[in-house]
């Protein structure tokens, strides 16, 4: 499935980049707040990529950028969580998705639900093995796929209808 979208490549010069990831950290600033209502939600649906995995398909690799680094370090500063001592994890899992998702966004140039599939896929699979080198842990590293994939689904599902209704934008 797939459909004909907008899909933009901002630059850094232009400030229409610094406004929608402003926004889209809003976002990945909010939903993790809703997923932490629900006993282990954080782990389970994975917000903090939600909004991330949006920014870099829609708008490209620097507004996807700024989200994925921003997100989890304002999150961390205001809230606590992610704690600071699995930061570098989610912070290079939320970089790789946001190169995956820009990289997937060009090649398909269009919303495809097997181009978001890619992007989640990549970022997990190499961020679970840069995960396991830093911390020696494979269950820990192994934590998005044993408990995680409600939140890949999340991912590709709601990502897929998000970016539709954004696709005439």
């Amino acid at each position: 499935m797939s459909t004909t979208a907008k899909l933009y490549t901002l630059n850094l010069t232009n400030t229409k980049t610094y406004l929608f990831a402003a926004i889209f950290i809003v976002g990945n600033l909010l939903l993790p707040q809703l997923a932490h209502l629900v006993p282990q939600g954080g782990f389970i649906f994975l917000p903090i990529y939600f909004f991330t995995l949006i920014a870099a398909y829609k708008y490209g690799i620097h507004v996807g950028l700024l989200t994925a680094i921003l997100s989890p370090l304002a999150n961390s500063l205001l809230f606590g969580m992610p704690p600071v001592a699995v930061l570098p994890a989610i912070i290079i899992k939320s970089v790789l998705l946001a190169i995956a998702a820009s990289m997937a966004s060009k090649h398909f140039g269009k919303v495809s639900l097997i181009g978001i599939l890619l992007a989640i896929l990549a970022y997990q699979v190499i961020g679970t093995g840069i995960e396991w080198a830093i911390t020696q842990n494979f269950a820990a590293a192994m934590q998005d796929f044993k408990i995680g994939l409600p939140g890949m689904m999340i991912q590709l599902v709601g990502g897929y209808f998000v970016l539709k209704v954004l696709a005439k934008v």
